[in-house]
């Protein structure tokens, strides 16, 4: 579990085939900086919003194995040496949380649709739109909450498929933001109480129509 509040911007080192019990994978390699110091192999951590198991600590750089699962959905695929990207550990007993529950099980790929700098009357903001799959579009709402490569961000505006939101000075330049281009994959995580809210509707819907079937009415004498 996490909070979508980046700790530290990293720097993939690699992306790199591995062979792991006679299994073929993938193993992301980042250079973590300070805070390598405290994380440790079999622990979480989360890079731009996924959750991963670190493998392997050399210094400050850390290994974790990506499934294809990982790399079907999330934005690993397209990562290149050097890529900037967001990192945070794993949620503690005392912890200050300041984001948003974020369980680091991305939902999908969005793509960066408009990325542009506006003055506004209180100081100079960055607005970041984001276009999202249809899949995922229908758990956003307006100031709710969304992860976009793991930070918790707000819902300023919602434009047909595109969600937007506002980026504050200090989130710009503490997170791999800074870097996005219009056209860049960014990993999507809903908040995931919209998904137990649809779920658990939909269960409701299943037993009310089993409840009034034609069996069900037949069967009482109607």
């Amino acid at each position: 579990m996490f909070t979508g509040i980046i700790e530290h911007v990293g720097r993939v080192e690699a992306l790199e085939a591995a062979l792991e019990n006679g299994a073929q994978g993938n193993r992301l390699r980042v250079h973590a900086g300070p805070l390598a110091a405290s994380l440790a192999v079999s622990g979480s951590i989360a890079v731009n919003g996924c959750c991963l198991t670190i493998v392997e600590i050399v210094g400050e750089i850390f290994a974790a194995d990506l499934s294809s699962e990982t790399l079907r959905r999330t934005s690993f695929a397209e990562i290149k040496a050097g890529t900037r990207v967001n990192l945070e550990r794993s949620l503690t007993a005392g912890k200050e949380f300041g984001g948003h529950f974020v369980q680091g099980h991305v939902d999908g790929i969005g793509r960066v649709a408009r990325w542009e700098n506006r003055r506004e009357a209180d100081g100079t903001t960055w607005w970041l739109g984001v276009r999202l799959p249809r899949e995922i579009a229908r758990y956003v709402a307006m100031k709710g909450s969304i992860a976009i490569d793991g930070i918790s961000l707000t819902v300023a505006n919602l434009a047909g498929d595109i969600v937007e939101a506002a980026i504050i000075p200090f989130t710009y330049a503490n997170t791999n933001l800074q870097a996005l281009r219009v056209g860049d994959a960014v990993n999507l995580e809903a908040d995931v109480l919209a998904k137990y809210v649809e779920r658990m509707l939909e269960t409701r819907r299943a037993v009310t129509t089993s409840a009034l079937s034609v069996e069900r009415l037949v069967q009482e004498g109607f």
